[in-house]
């Protein structure tokens, strides 16, 4: 089983990995299919299901599909010309991307949400159709966004999670428990293995700029939440106060009156920073979901700025140790809040982070398995219950305190040996069962949990 660095953590933007970038970049999927297609089509309809219907317009669904028809992807996303785009759409009734004609598009007629039972694959489901000059449907595709932007087909998704048509790599792993026998057989860490793999299907300077890019990203998605204030889109009129914060620590900076635990509170900051970036619709990097974005970044600029001993040189190897963790949770369970709750993204993104923090502090391979079991562990059972369907509560405070529980993690194993009662296989296995168990209205319909308990209008 191979899942590269690259499809892991994506450059997009907010709110949702699963339900923006995964729409739009199956747009893009379908332009390409009816750009191969034999015959002329003349417009185009769409219809949301299950989670993307009942949070689509909290998440900005339909704006991200009406975009990708228009030929609009997540990686080269210019938020002021999507504006004019869509002011154009929505006027017009047409959309032109590039290679296809002009194309009948009226989103008030041909984008539905339906708000029946989820299509069978996953309850992230669409349906994209093109049509010709009669209004009937010749080409129809039913696309999946099954979370971290990832999307498929029907037919890949009953190809089935293993298909992997690529290059063979030299360290396959499909458990922890291989990946640790391989350290131990090599004696490589988790990210020389990564790395290993990695250069089997791509270049080591491809590599090396990739995850230059990566953090980048992140941090500039941190900075610009550290220096933005106001109130957030959506109604809720949810305040921004990661800029309040960071004044206020920097102001506090060298003071002997402030108290040990107000580590926490830079931590938080970073992560408040970039969630409140993704709800705002701005440029993050999925990490391995949007939702979940600022766990990582939280942790990687905490390590940076807060931990002596740390420099940049070695966020590579954070990143790298972090995928291999998240490739095991994805394959083996899931990282989509609509399949298996939030435990799939934040406590994912936890696990991610503990990690990959406790490989830069000189944690072995053992140590770093624990760490990821110990954040994995303590997020089992979370649920997904947005209010209003935003991205914003609980979820931009829920990033800052799963930052938190990933440093404890790391910090925590790296006090031991790396053994320990229940392994990462058994954990990512529980959170997989337990999303079987979860009750569809705890898995981002935001019809159950706080968004029915807490008056959002």
């Amino acid at each position: 089983m191979f899942l590269s660095v690259f499809d892991m953590f994506k450059v997009g933007i907010g709110p949702s990995s699963s339900h923006t970038m995964g729409p739009m970049v199956a747009a893009a999927r379908f332009l390409d299919k009816m750009r191969a297609a034999p015959f002329d089509c003349v417009g185009l309809r769409a219809s949301l299901h299950g989670s993307l219907a009942f949070t689509g317009i909290g998440h900005a669904t339909d704006r991200a599909t009406i975009l990708g028809l228009a030929g609009f992807v997540p990686e080269t996303y210019d938020n002021a010309k999507a504006e004019i785009a869509l002011a154009e759409i929505r006027e017009q009734h047409f959309v032109t991307p590039d290679g296809l004609p002009r194309l009948k598009f009226n989103p008030h007629n041909d984008l539905a949400f339906d708000y029946g039972p989820p299509l069978p694959g996953h309850t992230n489901g669409m349906i994209l159709m093109a049509t010709d000059a009669q209004g009937d449907v010749i080409l129809q595709e039913t696309y999946y966004s099954i979370g971290g932007g990832f999307v498929m087909t029907d037919a890949e998704l009953a190809a089935g999670k293993d298909t992997d048509e690529g290059d063979p790599v030299p360290y396959p792993f499909k458990s922890a428990a291989e990946m640790l026998e391989m350290t131990v057989t090599t004696g490589k860490t988790i990210a020389e293995l990564k790395t290993a793999n990695e250069i089997a299907r791509g270049c080591p300077v491809s590599l090396k700029s990739g995850l230059t890019r990566l953090w980048q990203v992140m941090n500039d998605c941190i900075e610009r939440g550290l220096v933005t204030d106001g109130i957030l889109p959506g109604g809720l009129n949810v305040k921004r106060r990661a800029k309040s914060i960071h004044t206020a620590l920097m102001a506090e900076r060298g003071m002997n009156l402030t108290a040990p635990h107000t580590i926490n509170d830079w931590m938080s900051t970073y992560a408040l920073a970039v969630n409140e970036e993704n709800a705002a619709g701005g440029q993050v990097v999925t990490a391995p979901t949007n939702g979940a974005a600022g766990v990582m970044p939280a942790t990687i600029r905490y390590w940076l700025d807060h931990v002596p001993g740390a420099t940049i040189a070695r966020v590579d190897e954070f990143l790298l140790t972090a995928a291999a963790i998240g490739g095991l949770v994805k394959f083996n369970a899931s990282i989509s809040g609509a399949e298996a709750g939030c435990q799939a993204e934040v406590g994912s993104a936890a696990a991610m982070s503990a990690a990959g923090l406790c490989a830069v502090l000189g944690g072995t391979p053992q140590q770093i398995e624990n760490a990821a079991e110990i954040a994995l562990e303590h997020h089992l059972g979370m649920t997904c219950d947005p209010i209003k369907g935003l991205v914003q509560v609980p979820c931009i405070e829920r990033n800052a305190v799963g930052a938190i529980k990933a440093i404890s993690a790391a910090s925590l194993a790296m006090r031991g040996d790396g053994t320990h009662l229940v392994p990462l296989d058994a954990c990512i296995e529980t959170m997989r069962v337990t999303g079987l168990d979860m009750g569809t209205n705890y898995k981002e319909t935001s019809l159950g949990g706080l968004a029915v308990n807490v008056p959002n209008c």
